[in-house]
């Protein structure tokens, strides 16, 4: 019980508004973690996260290493089976994986991909797909492997989410729409550009059935007119791009720059040069502190999510919100797509540009 009073205290000297203070008792729970191999520290860590979106434990929990890499996924797996926790594990994940961690090619291994992947499949609160969503695309890179074993469960989901778009539910709002929009768009350029045979295959099998019809008219279709033809279409079959031999010799930046080089989406095409978001798009997008979308892939500040994002929160998002104001649209680019709605392309630019910052800030530091 002492020991638990003891680290409750450290707990909250972490937020002290001394640096100092915070700096010496982040060394101590270094110092505590190198010398404990077991998962309690770590588990507690987690849960004061959760509930206070402190930045000093995120910073903690980001740079775990071997052991306690496995601790951290176990427990965000454990909070991921929670409603209640859900939205703030994804969160959480968000953060580790963007910054590529030596020890990310366990993720595909960790029992934290299906429950991910259920969550997908299964949930039906918006806000926790649209953040899942952009999960699943910045950890797609980092296991591509594991399209072997999951390749089903990934368009399942593409599937499922696309058809939202379409049938609009009553319950959810339409600005919580655009994002889910925004981010299936980025899900349909990270499948085709890594399993494009495979992926034509689903959409010819599943899009020729009469009940999906209109939704490939409406929403998968208006996507594929801003995709090149993509040469594994041509030279590849579907067995090879499932060989793990194929990725063995691929870095995750590799595989991020095939998937913009077929995309003629000036937003992912741009990418592939290395370019950043642009300052006009920048100044268009303020930050959101209380916009679920500002996950770590969304914060436009910092040009798309490097390490010092602003924590998530817990309440729902509004878009440009100004006290005593509705929530007001975005006006779109001059250049926006004309088969989209103004808001869906501006808030797919910002949302695929944030998606790319922990990679573009990565290959920056190699």
């Amino acid at each position: 019980m002492a020991q638990q009073a003891n680290i409750g205290e450290l707990l909250s000297m972490l937020d002290s508004p001394v640096l100092s203070v915070r700096d010496e008792v982040t060394a101590v729970f270094k110092e505590n973690l190198s010398s404990d191999r077991g998962p309690m520290l770590v588990n507690t860590l987690v849960d004061y996260y959760l509930e206070t979106n402190s930045q000093p434990v995120l910073h903690i929990l980001t740079t775990l290493q071997e052991p306690h890499d496995k601790h951290l996924l176990d427990k965000m797996n454990e909070c991921m089976g929670r409603a209640a926790s859900r939205l703030s594990a994804l969160s959480l994940l968000g953060h580790v994986i963007r910054l590529q961690p030596p020890w990310k090619h366990k993720f595909s291994q960790a029992p934290l991909l299906p429950s991910l992947l259920k969550c997908l499949k299964m949930d039906t609160d918006v806000i926790v797909l649209t953040t899942g969503v952009l999960v699943l695309i910045t950890m797609l890179p980092m296991i591509p492997q594991s399209g072997k074993q999951h390749l089903h469960d990934f368009f399942d989901i593409f599937g499922r989410l696309s058809s939202w778009c379409l049938k609009k539910p009553g319950h959810v709002t339409e600005i919580y729409l655009v994002h889910l929009h925004a981010s299936v768009y980025a899900l349909f350029h990270r499948l085709y550009g890594m399993y494009p045979c495979n992926f034509v295959s689903f959409l010819r099998s599943h899009y020729s059935m009469k009940e999906n019809l209109d939704t490939f008219e409406e929403v998968v279709r208006p996507m594929m007119e801003h995709v090149r033809i993509h040469p594994e279409l041509v030279t590849g079959s579907k067995d090879h791009e499932l060989d793990p031999r194929r990725w063995k010799r691929l870095e995750t930046h590799d595989v991020v720059i095939e998937c913009a080089k077929i995309s003629l989406d000036p937003a992912e095409a741009s990418y592939e040069d290395g370019d950043s978001v642009s300052p006009q798009v920048s100044a268009r997008f303020p930050h959101r502190a209380a916009d679920v979308a500002a996950s770590p892939y969304v914060d436009t500040q910092n040009s798309c999510g490097s390490a010092t994002s602003t924590p998530y929160s817990s309440s729902r998002p509004t878009l440009l919100n100004t006290p005593g104001q509705p929530p007001q649209t975005l006006s779109p680019p001059s250049t926006r797509l004309l088969t989209e709605p103004p808001q869906v392309r501006c808030e797919r630019v910002c949302l695929l540009a944030s998606l790319r910052a922990g990679e573009a800030d990565r290959w920056g530091r190699s």
